[in-house]
């Protein structure tokens, strides 16, 4: 029998499934933790075994084989489907897999798409610190950017610093803030409050470029807005891309004035954000009927 296609990926045989686990959880990379959960007649691992699948690697293994690459294959294709839910697979060993030892294995798949959302915060000031401070714990990957090398906090820039955080350090002038701009990836929350006014303005003026932000939101007052909006539209710039600016920021309400406030203010109004999902089903992942089909006394 000839081995699989090589796409399969290669195996990080001496990487334990736990270690591989807690470090792409911590940086809430996308990864699929696969499960022996039900095992009939002769097979290659025991119930319990885990292994961990990302796009590009695997670790530990549960039993290798074609079965294994089919159930590579398929978390590889739970990830790139953007699945969040569990599903149960079944393997014939001998009828799916072709292996000798005909067994019959049922593998659960528990997909993590990663972060749940991407942020990117322009400024390091007292707002923009307490901000990345309110990140940090949440399962979000934070894009933290300064043009001022010394701005961020020694908890921030130590080594190692917080495994979602980001740091970068960009220039002032037009072509780094453009170039600032264009990395950031799609889907993403842009927030601008740097030190400076001309900064803010020549981000927001490159942030509406982009149009497949999730949202841009602006630190000011409203006079400051007002200003801006008119030189926005002096760039050329129509009123509906202006009004995808959020200024000022924060949840209706807060109207706390102290670094700590807006910044709850301000993740309180990212949480109200975040895309409309359908009303849940009564039912949700690995039906009822699936189960009873994979553990019932038929099998």
């Amino acid at each position: 029998m000839s081995r699989p296609d090589a796409d399969a990926g290669r195996f990080q045989m001496a990487g334990h499934w736990h270690a591989a686990l807690h470090r792409l959880q911590e940086d809430a990379e996308p990864h699929v933790l696969a499960t022996l959960v039900g095992a009939a007649g002769s097979t290659p691992r025991e119930p319990g075994t885990k292994m961990v699948i990302t796009p590009e690697e695997s670790f530990d293994t549960l039993g290798g084989g074609t079965f294994e690459y089919q159930l590579i294959a398929a978390a590889r294709q739970a990830l790139a489907r953007g699945d969040t839910a569990p599903s149960l697979e079944a393997f014939p060993l001998g009828g799916r897999s072709g292996q000798c030892c005909g067994g019959y294995v049922h593998v659960l798949i528990e997909p993590f798409a990663g972060a749940e959302r991407r942020i990117t915060l322009f400024g390091a000031g007292h707002v923009g610190q307490a901000l990345a401070g309110l990140i940090a714990p949440l399962p979000w990957r934070l894009d933290w950017f300064d043009s001022r090398a010394d701005a961020f906090p020694a908890w921030a820039s130590a080594e190692p610093g917080p495994a979602r955080l980001r740091l970068h350090a960009s220039g002032a002038e037009p072509a780094a803030i453009s170039t600032a701009v264009q990395s950031l990836p799609p889907g993403s929350d842009a927030l601008v409050m740097t030190h400076d006014h001309g900064q803010d303005l020549a981000l927001i003026d490159a942030l509406l470029e982009r149009h497949d932000l999730t949202s841009i939101g602006l630190i000011g007052s409203a006079s400051k807005w007002a200003s801006f909006k008119r030189r926005l539209t002096e760039a050329g710039h129509d009123a509906d891309a202006i009004a995808r600016v959020r200024c000022p920021i924060g949840i209706a309400g807060a109207d706390g004035k102290r670094p700590y406030e807006i910044a709850l203010a301000v993740v309180a109004e990212l949480m109200t954000l975040a895309p409309a999902r359908p009303d849940a089903p009564d039912k949700r992942g690995i039906t009822p009927e699936t189960l009873r089909q994979a553990f019932g006394p038929d099998r």
